[in-house]
């Protein structure tokens, strides 16, 4: 290791079980292990948020495996390099049956041909897949390399393992160590709480607050210290006040209790201590459909033009946007019914209520899927009197499931006498 490395790559595991936070996909027989062990063919995506150990799991396994392993990276690798990695494959797994891992960083950002291009080899097992992402594959992976392989959900590295690895890397790494530098309670702790959960970073502030400390003659790295590093924002961790977590949380009850005022105090509670402006947009987006909903459905665009305004103009102007949706939602009459409705659709779907779709709702524009009956009694509905006409669109096991049951709140009893005249049209259909 070199002492200019970034001390993340320096104190990189060496094994599984030095994996801190994931001990969930960690256990013994765990599809990482049999991986590792060259025990198992099964492809895996590794999904969570940044600096929670996925390129860290991929590059234990190639120390430990037997196979031969390849690293491609999304943003660098084409169609053409991924192509020739397959041939590789291909041909070791001809000429000796030698098995091919191929680890994929960043697989969200391959294009649908590049995902495609993975595909064939996947199904016949000439190779192995570690696709590691941030977004959600459900959504940023081909549904085909999704349904063949094994979703892993890594979380957020909690606190104390966090710390236990600051602690480790202090007398562990060789730089770290000669620098003599010592800790006040907490310190530790704080840097900790800062990272979210983001070990890659936790690490970062660490070594930062170490060579803040040494330049300017310290020997101990106290909160002085850590403000030098981290400016404002550790504002929102101040042991006398508020932590950051419990500020969000009351920012976002106010608003669901209908206070503005309230809302309006958390608000700048968070935008004085530093917090991403960002962050708040994305949580004002959430609960305009969260706690709004339909009972104001103009809600929602008010938030989207405040997250859209924190990108075009910035602070400090933005506080003014981001405000404005704030008292939107605080005001708005409130209803769960959409979180509900969806929710109970995925617990559905999770549960494997995921029939088949009706062959009358089915794609009938490709050639053939006529002749497979595809779209055969389907009614269009503009074809009769209100653009309504009775037709069964869940599939048999869900059949007659009510998602979505409005309340008596603001646009909502719109909604709901709507849903009734609905109801009384298709039964007289």
């Amino acid at each position: 290791m070199s002492p200019t490395q970034p001390l993340a790559a320096r104190m990189r595991p060496t094994s599984l079980n030095q994996v801190v936070g994931q001990e969930h996909l960690l256990f013994p027989g765990s599809p990482l292990e049999l991986l590792a062990d060259g025990k198992g063919a099964t492809s895996v995506l590794l999904w969570g948020p940044p600096g929670v150990g996925k390129t860290t799991i991929a590059s234990v396994i190639a120390r430990q495996t037997s196979r031969c392993f390849v690293e491609l990276s999304a943003t660098s690798a084409g169609v053409a390099d991924v192509r020739r990695a397959l041939a590789t494959a291909r041909k070791a797994l001809d000429d000796d049956g030698t098995q091919t891992l191929v680890f994929i960083d960043e697989i969200h950002r391959f294009s649908k041909a590049q995902q495609d291009v993975l595909l064939p080899a996947v199904e016949a097992g000439v190779i192995s897949l570690i696709g590691a992402t941030t977004e959600n594959p459900s959504f940023s992976v081909n549904s085909a390399l999704v349904s063949r392989s094994i979703l892993l959900v890594l979380r957020p590295v909690e606190d104390r393992g966090v710390v236990d690895l600051l602690s480790r890397a202090l007398q562990e790494d060789p730089v770290l160590s000669a620098t003599g530098i010592g800790f006040a309670d907490s310190a530790l702790q704080v840097i900790a709480e800062l990272s979210g959960g983001d070990v890659r970073q936790a690490l970062n502030r660490l070594k930062t607050a170490v060579a803040t400390a040494q330049g300017a003659g310290r020997s101990v790295i106290d909160r002085e210290v850590l403000e030098q590093v981290t400016g404002s924002a550790l504002q929102r961790y101040d042991r006398d006040g508020d932590q950051h977590y419990d500020v969000v949380s009351a920012f976002i009850k106010s608003m669901r209790g209908s206070d503005p005022d309230a809302a309006l105090h958390w608000l700048a509670r968070m935008i004085e201590a530093g917090e991403d402006p960002r962050f708040i947009a994305r949580r004002l987006v959430v609960h305009a459909s969260e706690d709004v909903g339909m009972a104001d459905p103009s809600v929602l665009g008010i938030a989207v033009a405040a997250a859209q305004a924190v990108q075009l103009i910035g602070m400090p102007e933005a506080r003014i946007n981001l405000a404005q949706a704030t008292v939107a939602i605080a005001t708005a009459p409130k209803s769960p019914a959409i979180l509900r409705g969806i929710d109970q659709a995925l617990d559905d779907v999770r549960r494997g209520r995921t029939g088949s779709v009706p062959v009358h709702l089915r794609d009938a524009h490709y050639p053939g899927a006529k002749g497979l009956g595809h779209g055969q009694g389907y009614r269009y509905p503009h074809d009769h009197e209100h653009g309504v006409v009775a037709q069964q669109y869940l599939h048999d096991g869900t059949f007659g499931t009510q998602y979505y049951r409005p309340t008596t709140n603001g646009f909502e009893q719109t909604v709901a006498r709507r849903l009734a005249a609905i109801e009384q049209i298709t039964e007289v259909c």
